[in-house]
């Protein structure tokens, strides 16, 4: 494993998980925390859906809203260019 890349082992929604990455571990804890409150929220508003299921609406929601953040970006560089 490069020296740049750390391991960091995270509980999500009962399930320990390893994950991989350059990330400090103050931006991992913040994502874990995001992750579990989005999580609590689809299991609120569907309280009988699995957790696998759950955490597919909650990638959708992730890439939408990536993609959207993307759009604002590409916008926001475009109207500085015609400046």
């Amino acid at each position: 494993m490069p020296e740049d890349k750390r391991r960091f082992k995270v509980k999500i929604a009962g399930e320990v998980y390893t994950i991989i990455g350059k990330a400090q571990p103050e931006h991992m804890d913040a994502v874990v925390k995001i992750v579990e409150q989005q999580l609590a929220e689809i299991k609120e508003l569907m309280p009988a859906l699995n957790n696998e299921k759950a955490a597919i609406l909650l990638a959708i929601n992730a890439v939408s809203d990536q993609l959207y953040k993307q759009e604002e970006l590409l916008e926001l560089k475009e109207a500085k260019e015609e400046q």
